[in-house]
């Protein structure tokens, strides 16, 4: 997939969330669904590094996308009912959803991580994508062709110290993607899958790799082919897969 060359108007009409779209893998994934067509809807903590993120789609020429300012840490099934109500009234549709907001504090061994650490970190990186694809699930379920995408971790995938809840997390959206995908069967219009990057140039793996050059690393550029695979009708036959873009 690494070598995927997805046509310019794979996205062509269709909306898409992505949470996390403020910077990092979300930034450039909401960048590359909107240079293939989508209409993308932008969701992060940060307004003004949202905005910033509108304004470069509309300067690229992309469909005018959406803004949803929004903490994950606080969010509750009515709150994210009432984003899902928003998305329908305005942009009628949804047919990806692209989840690549996270929250991570330090590499620490388990003895040193508190309870309130932990529970945002499963809120955040576990909880709110669970509960965020349900609440959206009716809209999703409306297209004719839709994704969901989870973004997995390497050592969530293959455990290894000091990662301690943030790898439990997102071990856990891998379990998640297998029974949301075998609840759904093969009929369905909706597909969901985890992707995970590995090492790519962002800033949390400066912070947890340092010594790692970030012109040794892939940049979140090169990896657009798997997630704009993932997202159009290409891959609409992959269901509950767990791909790593590095293996």
């Amino acid at each position: 997939m690494k070598d995927y060359s997805p046509r310019p108007d794979l996205l062509a009409g269709r909306v898409i969330l992505v949470t996390g779209a403020s910077s990092g893998l979300g930034r450039a994934a909401s960048l590359a669904f909107a240079r293939h067509g989508a209409t993308v809807a932008l969701l992060a903590r940060d307004e003004a590094r949202l905005e910033a993120v509108y304004d470069e789609i509309l300067a690229a020429g992309g469909p005018e996308p959406a803004m949803f300012p929004y903490d994950l840490a606080a969010a509750d099934d009515r709150s994210l009912e009432a984003l899902a109500g928003t998305i329908a009234q305005h942009l009628k549709r949804l047919d990806g959803l692209l989840h690549s907001a996270h929250q991570f504090y330090s590499l620490t061994p388990l003895e040193l991580q508190t309870l309130e650490q932990w529970q945002t970190l499963m809120r955040v990186n576990l909880i709110a994508p669970f509960a965020l694809t349900r609440a959206c699930l009716p809209l999703l379920k409306q297209a004719p062709d839709a994704s969901v995408m989870f973004t997995g971790e390497t050592h969530g995938h293959q455990p290894s110290a000091y990662w301690g809840g943030y790898a439990v997390a997102k071990s856990g959206l891998e379990t998640l993607t297998r029974i949301w995908a075998a609840e759904l069967g093969a009929d369905e219009n909706l597909r969901i899958n985890t992707l995970i990057p590995g090492q790519v140039a962002t800033t949390l793996r400066a912070r947890t790799h340092p010594g790692l050059a970030p012109g040794t690393l892939p940049s979140v550029d090169d990896l657009m082919p798997w997630y704009l695979y993932l997202m159009g009708e290409d891959s609409r036959t992959l269901r509950g897969q767990i791909i790593e873009c590095q293996s």
